[in-house]
């Protein structure tokens, strides 16, 4: 039986802004298993990223809360790591030094040296990057630059890893290289993973489950979706799949009804607005 790893529970959270208070999320429940691959989809301005951050314990819900472990999620920690879109590596370090800097961090006085030697090796071994442990950003591409940010969050071993659109600004083989190394690192690791993509292949292939939410202000969890394909997944294998094809036109026929509610209630708001003006110039 699959043990519960990670609630978020009726989170809400507002911001301040110049107008008043900001609604970004509302009543968000979810309960993610240990080991679970869980992806974030919507629009934009649906508050994925938000989630995130409460997530990892950077933004503090305003209601609710999250739970990792039967604890409550207040403040950064070790045991949730997470890759941004952008590396986010320090340019005038090593491959080998920046995932040492994240080792250093957490297990300071529980490795020895050569510990956390072999332990960083590892880890860039684990992204298929032990070829350039010794290259500075400037002299490795950016999917290389991508590989060594997810080897220093798994050098933490984190008990969460979480993803802000971790593969969003690559091409589309470098894309795959990456979503390929990610199933094939979970599948040895069994991380509980929560990414954000806008991508639906990419959810399809990579998830559990996916997480659509709804527009915000006040977003919220608008469906959740199972997807029930056999692992290891082979993007080739699947493309004709008419099982994955169904979860895909499933995900895009959400997208697509969220999107034409957002341009009618445009439409209804200009219309509304040139009345307004024709009133007021008569």
């Amino acid at each position: 039986m699959s043990k519960l790893h990670l609630e978020l529970s009726a989170i809400g959270i507002e911001f301040p802004t110049p107008k008043g208070a900001f609604r970004a999320l509302a009543n968000v429940n979810l309960k993610i298993n240990k080991g679970e691959f869980i992806s974030l989809i919507g629009h934009s301005g649906c508050g994925k990223s938000t989630v995130l951050n409460i997530i990892a314990g950077l933004h503090q819900a305003t209601e609710g809360g999250a739970v990792l472990d039967g604890k409550e999620v207040n403040e950064p920690g070790p045991e949730r790591a997470v890759v941004f879109q952008n590396h986010s590596l320090l340019p005038w370090l090593t491959a080998y030094e920046n995932v040492e800097l994240a080792v250093n961090q957490v297990f300071k006085n529980t490795m020895s040296k050569k510990e956390k030697r072999e332990w960083i090796e590892h880890n860039l071994e684990l992204v298929h990057m032990s070829h350039a442990l010794h290259k500075r950003p400037d002299e490795i591409s950016g999917g290389m630059k991508q590989r060594v940010g997810i080897a220093r969050a798994l050098s933490m071993q984190p008990q969460v890893l979480l993803m802000d659109e971790p593969f969003g600004a690559l091409d589309a083989l470098t894309r795959a290289h990456l979503q390929d190394s990610l199933m094939e690192i979970q599948a040895q690791l069994g991380n509980t993973v929560v990414m954000i993509t806008h991508d639906v292949d990419e959810a399809v292939l990579l998830s559990d489950r996916i997480v659509m939410m709804t527009n915000g202000p006040a977003a919220t969890v608008g469906e959740i979706l199972k997807i029930d394909l056999p692992r290891p997944r082979n993007r080739i294998a699947l493309a004709d799949d008419p099982t994955y094809n169904h979860y895909r036109s499933a995900v895009l026929k959400f997208l697509y009804e969220k999107q034409k509610k957002i341009e009618d209630i445009k439409s209804a708001s200009q219309s509304v607005g040139i009345k307004k003006a024709t009133s007021e110039v008569a």
